[in-house]
């Protein structure tokens, strides 16, 4: 039988759960509560201002107003400066509320978190240029084109540049997160209208005291210098001529060992992922041809910093890969060698050598291998670099004087190829300002293609840079 109390217990079952409810609200009403207090201190500040306002006894000094507490600042302006009186408002609203308000500090919480501080860097550039007829009508050759063209000149910015500078966290082991990533607005065409956001080099890296880590795109680990100049920016000067250039994306690694106080080493690897040309397979395997392709690449960099300010920099390198197409793979194997030499503070000496063949992948002339009568693929055998001078002249002005050279082998080149391209500059720049550069350049680019033609072309170049 049912006791005697269970009809009693069923009637007040309801009330026994409110009351439930009630206690596990109990918290939530006293914070409300104390709103409500803060709300009507609030208020009397404002209304014994607004008093001493109308009354003309305010002083001269006005006392600062207390800063209201987080809680009471959320408060709209349009509320009646009487208090609000909170008992009075049903309990289902005031918990709905308090959870929006907590879900907006907890939000906020976490965007504060994670956000890293930001810098713009970058830099708008004119150019007003000059070609000469073997320009291809291009307004930055790499090569003199066997096609003759009118001598042509004009003015661009298209070789301007946006990028965006972070500053990350420290992480695990004290290391800190930084990254960077640079736009610019070579692609399209060459009218001024129609300019198209290409991306350049981003990367992220983290830094820990003598090692670091990078992923991201950007020149090949074994081609990390140079030169100077303002008239080539949109690729690498030197492109095509000594200057291994292909912006790629890649993972780094990099440890450093300190020898004494002034001297040391940096050991580099890379993983980079390179970029196969089409133009030496016939059509019948353009299909077959793996255009990216894993390159294993290394450098050993060892410096010494001597005299007042004297340095020296000199850093051998290799890179390993193979292109596949038709079912064979064809070797890519480079040896390099990179310097910057400053014997006395006004003059410094810098440059790169590299050795090897089926150098296209990473950013030579374009032409890596080719098929030969027989159907068999042929790697180029290939060598090129590049040295520039420059002078110091002043703090605000600089001459540099650069040349580059690629020379592949004729014997492994099909009719037509480039044999052999020579370009040599000379410019010098000068600082108007702390972020305003000139700079005036001539260069000529010499060009032999198989077959025994040769072709000219002259370049003359006026740069205006505001950095910022």
């Amino acid at each position: 039988m049912f006791p005697k109390r269970w009809p009693l217990m069923v009637a007040l079952f309801p009330l026994l759960l409110s009351a439930q409810e009630r206690g596990d609200f109990q918290q939530i009403l006293q914070r409300l509560d104390q709103l409500e207090q803060e709300n009507r201190k609030l208020a009397e500040e404002v209304h014994s201002l607004r008093a001493e306002i109308a009354g003309g006894r305010l002083p001269a000094a006005t006392p600062a107003v207390p800063q209201p507490s987080t809680a009471a600042a959320a408060t709209p302006a349009s509320a009646p400066s009487e208090p609000v009186n909170v008992s009075s408002v049903p309990l289902e609203e005031r918990v709905a509320v308090l959870e929006q308000r907590t879900e907006e500090a907890s939000q906020t919480k976490v965007e504060v978190a994670q956000r890293m501080p930001v810098t713009l860097a970058g830099m708008v550039l004119f150019n007003g240029f000059v070609n000469g007829r073997a320009s291809g009508g291009a307004q930055d050759p790499l090569t003199a084109s066997l096609a003759d063209s009118v001598a042509r000149g004009g003015a661009s910015l298209s070789q301007s540049i946006v990028g965006l500078r972070f500053q990350g966290p420290h992480i695990l082991g004290g290391g800190q997160v930084r990254g960077s990533i640079d736009l610019d607005l070579w692609g399209g065409t060459s009218s001024s209208l129609n300019h198209l956001v290409r991306l350049r080099v981003a990367a992220i890296h983290v830094d820990w005291k003598n090692t670091s880590v990078m992923v991201g795109q950007d020149k090949p680990l074994i081609a990390q210098r140079d030169p100077d100049s303002l008239a080539q920016v949109a690729f690498s000067p030197l492109t095509s001529a000594g200057n291994l250039w292909l912006w790629q994306p890649q993972a780094r690694f990099e440890q450093r060992f300190a020898m004494g106080e002034h001297a040391g080493l940096r050991a580099q690897a890379s993983l980079y992922q390179t970029s196969e040309p089409s133009g030496g397979v016939i059509p019948q395997y353009q299909s077959t041809l793996s255009t990216a392709s894993p390159a294993l690449q290394g450098r050993f960099e060892f410096w010494d910093q001597f005299a007042s300010e004297g340095r020296m920099e000199i850093a051998p390198g290799f890179h390993v890969s193979d292109t596949h197409v038709g079912g064979v793979s064809i070797p890519s194997r480079l040896f390099t060698i990179d310097w910057m030499l400053q014997p006395l503070p006004k003059w410094r000496f810098t440059g790169t050598y590299f050795h090897g063949r089926n150098a296209a992948g990473v950013g030579g002339l374009r032409q890596g291998f080719h098929f030969t009568d027989e159907n068999e693929f042929t790697a180029v055998r290939t060598s090129g670099g590049w040295g520039q001078v420059s002078f110091l002249a002043t703090k605000r002005l600089t001459f540099n004087a650069y040349s580059g050279l690629e020379s592949d082998n004729a014997a492994d080149l099909l009719a037509g190829q480039i044999s052999r391209n020579f370009v040599y500059a000379v410019n010098s720049q000068y600082r108007l300002g702390p972020n305003i550069l000139v700079g005036l350049e001539a260069s000529q680019v010499r060009t032999a293609y198989t077959g025994g033609r040769s072709r000219l072309l002259n370049h003359y170049d006026l740069a205006l840079a505001y950095l910022f």
